[in-house]
């Protein structure tokens, strides 16, 4: 391994700047946040952040009240929402107390698979749309996990904050960006918090890559590329896996990109945004929109109700972010097109860069290339490294992940952290600032690609506290609190 690394993160974090008076985290608006920087000169401007309201604050480190049991009630039990309730119920000092779901017998199946696992029946809620706000009411929920289509995120997570529960939302937490700000206020008013499900940020890969860019073996980190490239079409085109066609549907009324969060967050995360950099502009790129057509034709019956949808959404969006310091991230979305699975996590600096998902079939997955390790202009395997920079999480319990949890284990990675953050009464890895920046690119690309390929501002969330280091992600080692 390199002798002579550049400065770590963890170094800075835990030494000249903790010492030197930095901004408090949650602090208002600092002047240096809000001036526009050069990059974004040319942007459309956004609408202002919105002020808070007296008494409003910051969540940004406030630590989740501790909880000897976490109490999860579920709403959404489709292909998502079933999988995830039983990850939830196999976290140590973790129950799901409640079910629900539009469809009455989806929830009654839901409860009866954790009552046929030997946990305790969850009560039962269905068979409207507003069966959830009565779920709400409950005493005995904690945490709620939203788990249904797209378009009701936004509501339904905000009705979990105002009844005074945490909320775990899957992506995006919403789609528009009044309803992001909206959520941000309602987190702060409320004093609760609400995160993104973002199971691929806790990726063993993602994971590992983000200690070594924060222990310096990038070197200064400039450029990242990720997103969701993913071959959906069967499935899109299916009469029963998405309930409705609702994600086909999408296709049909957005040219957004809908879903590059998977791979967006764990390159931002890595890149300190929110943490003393942030997202600055976007610009948006599409190609025509011809997959989902070109796959009907040749493969769906003329009696099917896709033949009456005419498809907006291009097949490959690419979103060009540049922050505050100048890095830029790539992020693309396409489920459209005949390849293979990826979500590119690449991350690149002055001093080497990782690749992932590159067709190399090694321990790790994945290649790297860092000074002074190697030269001759030759990919070397990731598996030496992924093993020294293996994050902690996956030490510990990366059996657990992957006998309990789907996507490899990192389902049950972040259920198993957010409980454990919950039950020890720490602050969250992923809060709402973090969540709402990582899903602005869903409506932000819909405004660049309406004014041509214009940059556009990106919110700054945290209204300033962005330009404070504080850890994330990259927590230290703690444990789960023993279950009595």
């Amino acid at each position: 391994m390199p002798e002579i690394r550049a400065v770590s993160r963890r170094l800075i974090l835990g030494g000249a700047l903790a010492t030197t008076g930095a901004l408090a985290a949650g602090a208002g608006a600092s002047p240096v946040a809000s001036a526009a920087t050069p990059s974004a000169a040319g942007a459309a401007v956004a609408a202002p952040a919105p002020g808070r309201r007296p008494g409003q604050t910051s969540m940004i480190d406030v630590p989740y009240a501790a909880h000897r049991t976490v109490r999860v009630g579920v709403i959404g039990l489709g292909n998502r929402g079933s999988g995830m309730t039983t990850g939830w119920s196999v976290v140590p000092g973790c129950t799901v107390t409640a079910v629900c779901d539009i469809r009455a017998d989806r929830a009654r199946r839901g409860a009866d698979g954790l009552a046929a696992a030997g946990k305790p029946r969850p009560a039962e809620y269905g068979g409207s749309a507003d069966s959830y706000t009565e779920m709400l009411r409950r005493d005995d929920i904690d945490l709620v996990y939203i788990a249904t289509p797209w378009e009701f995120h936004y509501e339904q997570g905000k009705a979990a904050l105002l009844a005074g529960k945490h909320v775990i939302v899957e992506l995006p937490i919403a789609t528009e960006l009044d309803e992001l700000w909206d959520l941000v206020d309602a987190s702060e008013r409320t004093r609760r918090h609400l995160m993104l499900a973002e199971n691929c940020s806790y990726g063993r890969n993602e994971l590992a890559m983000l200690k070594m860019a924060h222990e310096g073996l990038f070197g200064e980190v400039t450029n990242g590329h990720g997103g969701y490239l993913h071959d959906l079409r069967a499935l899109l085109f299916s009469d029963t896996y998405y309930t409705d066609a609702w994600r086909r549907r999408w296709h049909t009324r957005s040219t957004a990109s809908f879903y590059a969060m998977h791979g967006l967050a764990p390159i931002a995360a890595a890149m300190d945004v929110n943490r003393g950099d942030r997202m600055a502009t976007l610009t948006a790129t599409a190609t025509e929109p011809k997959g989902l057509a070109d796959y009907r034709e040749r493969f769906v019956p003329r009696n099917h109700p896709s033949w009456n949808e005419t498809y907006v959404n291009g097949d490959l969006v690419t979103c060009l972010i540049e922050t505050a310091k100048g890095r830029i991230i790539r992020a693309e979305h396409d489920v459209s097109s005949p390849r293979p699975y990826s979500r590119i996590n690449t991350l690149a600096g002055t001093r080497g860069i990782f690749e992932d998902y590159a067709g190399v079939v090694s321990a790790g997955g994945g290649r790297v290339y860092v000074e002074p390790d190697h030269s001759g202009h030759a990919w070397r395997d990731f598996g030496s490294y992924r093993k020294e920079f293996d994050h902690w999480l996956w030490k510990k319990i990366g059996d657990d992940a992957a006998n309990n949890g789907g996507h490899g284990g990192m389902d049950y990675v972040l259920q198993w952290r957010t409980v454990q953050l919950m039950r020890a009464g720490l602050v969250p890895d992923i809060d709402v600032y973090d969540s709402a920046a990582w899903c602005a690119p869903v409506p932000l690309s819909v405004m660049s690609l309406a004014a041509k390929g214009r940059p556009v501002q990106v919110p700054d969330f945290t209204r300033g506290a962005w330009v404070n280091l504080r850890t994330g992600l990259d927590s230290r080692t703690t444990e789960m609190p023993p279950v009595a």
